[in-house]
């Protein structure tokens, strides 16, 4: 259960870490009311309850597509881990290395220029309902940025080497969790997230480097497979 826990944690983790990343963080206003179909304006005013709750249901549904996207990636990540079990160790290893480099980018210390190129997927109108947002975070899981992409790489790649489907699924589950949960909080609380983004968006290449280093430091722990060295110490 202890390394288990640990996993959950760095998969929550990195899902907080994408949500303030600098590809993800200033669009949250235009997300918000894209979904809900509530002007900024309205929503900044604060005194319509029905617009509340209306953005709060269509947040949820957002989040339920964009996770439930990642959750399929990562139960399809754990099922390829599993086919290649055979070579776990080196596959591990290859998997470690890879994390490495993806933070070493995300440092800024070296870029690499295939990671900076994304797909822009969206609707030119969005569809109806709460089916419609459910549809638009799906678009959003499938076309996501380059700033999402490495940490998302990253703990596919840790889901790979979990051993079973209902691991990997329990990460991306997590990982979703780290990612929706601010983002439900920002869209029914529009004024606090603008003064939390002012005083956030002057250290944006700071996040960035802590990313990186996160990224680099859970390399290590693949490539090495020191994870349940952490898990006792955070069993004790």
């Amino acid at each position: 259960m202890g390394a288990e826990n640990v996993s959950l944690m760095i998969a929550f983790t990195a899902g907080l870490l994408s949500f303030v990343s600098p590809c993800v963080l200033p669009l949250i206003p235009s997300y918000v009311t894209y979904i809900s179909g509530v002007s900024l304006e309205k929503l900044t005013v604060g005194d319509d309850r029905g617009a509340r709750w209306g953005t709060f249901f269509h947040s949820l549904a957002f989040v339920a597509g964009f996770s439930l996207i990642f959750i399929m990636l990562g139960a399809s990540a754990t099922m390829l881990g599993q086919f290649m079990a055979k070579n776990q160790v080196i596959m591990r290893k290859i998997g470690g290395v890879i994390v490495v480099a993806l933070g070493v980018h995300f440092t800024g210390v070296i870029n690499f220029g295939f990671l900076q190129q994304y797909k822009k997927m969206e609707f030119a109108r969005k569809p109806v309902g709460y089916i419609g947002s459910i549809l638009v975070g799906m678009v959003f899981a499938a076309g996501w940025t380059p700033c999402i992409g490495p940490i998302l790489a990253s703990i596919l790649l840790y889901a790979s080497t979990s051993g079973t489907v209902g691991k990997g699924i329990g990460l991306l589950a997590a990982y979703s969790l780290g990612l929706g949960i601010p983002f439900i909080l920002s869209a029914i609380a529009i004024n606090r997230f603008f003064g939390f983004f002012n005083g956030i968006k002057k250290y944006m290449r700071v996040i960035s480097i802590i990313s990186g280093v996160f990224l680099v430091i859970i390399g290590i722990l693949i490539y090495t497979n020191y994870l349940t060295i952490i898990a006792q110490y955070f069993s004790w």
